[in-house]
């Protein structure tokens, strides 16, 4: 293999440099902190079978993961119901927005794990009594996704959890549909505080080899999900992590990837490495501009299109 398409060498750096001029896309203002990113924050970040991680500038500086954590509830989620929340929740990409109004006609259910109500349904079926013990449950989780324990920002947690509307209005109407067991505000106060926990590329990046490697953790060799779990999510995230975007990110990258308002993007390409990418600016989509980007490169220059022959 030459440096080109060889994970072990390839040139994070110089992928990074060729993105910093690209000045498209709006950073997330639907709350303070996000608003506040610094535009010119990009970073990628490779981890590999061998639990060798490898990253570019600015893979260390940390972020709040939200929307990238719910692949991670999901398979949380799947894990504590052994298996029941794949009929509390649909796996279908619903073609609209990630906060939609709207949930299954005839079942009550979110459409998919990937959208808001979806997330806020798996965060509320993880073990615990109660929204302490359900988001402590969620924090041992995805530390063990991540190999490391993930820090909380908690002005982040606050804002979500204020400043949700949606979120509070999708929760009230899973509530009236019967689908949602927890109270509405336990419901959003989990979720929220899921999406300010603290994760960098280099991080994030290991979590999605985690799901890539059949629940495996490369760098510490722990199982943290069954293989059948890690399948499940990352198939979900293959039709449903770039919300209305899915179907031309599946065409123009090929890899399974969950987006985030805050810029971010995990991926998870089965059974040969995660990867992340990070910058606040996003497209119409939600997706990071850069990115998208990066991952169309990475996907072009290491062969990781699943439908590539």
């Amino acid at each position: 293999m030459t440096p080109a398409n060889d994970p072990d060498r390839y040139d994070l750096d110089a992928l990074r440099e060729s993105l910093l001029d690209e000045r498209g896309g709006e950073v997330d203002d639907s709350i303070p902190a996000l608003a506040d990113a610094d535009p010119d924050l990009c970073a990628i970040a490779l981890a590999l079978p061998d639990g060798t991680v490898r990253s570019s500038t600015d893979a260390d500086v940390a972020f709040s993961i939200q929307s990238a954590v719910k692949p991670f509830l999901f398979a949380l989620a799947l894990l504590d119901t052994g298996g029941e929340a794949l009929d509390r929740v649909g796996i279908e990409p619903t073609g609209e927005s990630f906060d939609a109004i709207k949930l299954e006609s005839g079942t009550g259910r979110p459409p998919n794990p990937m959208v808001n109500a979806g997330a806020l349904l798996t965060a509320a079926l993880v073990d615990g009594e109660g929204p302490t013990a359900r988001s402590a449950r969620i924090a041992r989780g995805l530390a063990a996704f991540a190999g490391r324990e993930l820090d909380v920002d908690e002005d982040v947690a606050h804002d979500e959890h204020l400043l949700g509307d949606r979120n509070h209005a999708l929760a009230h109407l899973m509530r009236a549909e019967d689908t949602l067991a927890v109270s509405a505000d336990d419901a959003v106060a989990v979720y929220a505080r899921a999406c300010a926990t603290l994760v960098d590329a280099a991080t994030l990046a290991v979590m999605g080899a985690t799901l890539a490697l059949g629940g495996v953790n490369p760098r510490t060799g722990e199982r943290v999900v069954p293989e059948a779990v890690a399948r499940d999510v990352v198939s979900v995230m293959a039709t449903c992590g770039v919300y209305d975007g899915s179907g031309r990110w599946m065409r123009a990258v090929g890899v399974p990837a969950k987006s985030s308002v805050s810029g971010s993007l995990v991926l998870s390409t089965p059974g040969r490495l995660g990867a992340a990418a990070v910058s606040p600016p996003l497209d119409e989509q939600g997706t990071s501009v850069r990115g998208r980007l990066a991952s169309e490169v990475l996907s072009r220059d290491l062969h990781l299109h699943s439908f590539a022959v």
